[in-house]
């Protein structure tokens, strides 16, 4: 399943989001597709602890992809 990501404001959000659904497309496990991106998530944001990471990313896949929800997600402060 292919989410929309044009409509996710925050560009790490969409950067996440795009790369977990590529990287389940092309065949990796949910749980190296998870850690990496987490490592991406911290590349954005360098100042994020492991766990702050772990939280987000797995709020974004649970609100973006799990759930198939609308509107905004709770998450970081960049735009």
């Amino acid at each position: 399943m292919v989410v929309e990501t044009s409509r996710i404001a925050r560009k790490c959000e969409r950067a996440v989001i795009t790369a977990y659904q590529e990287l389940k497309v092309v065949g990796i496990n949910e749980v190296s597709a998870f850690n990496a991106c987490t490592t991406l998530y911290r590349i954005h944001h360098p100042e994020a602890s492991v766990n702050e990471a772990r939280r987000l990313v797995s709020e974004w896949i649970d609100h973006h992809i799990v759930r198939q929800a609308p509107g905004q997600t709770n998450g970081c402060d960049c735009p």
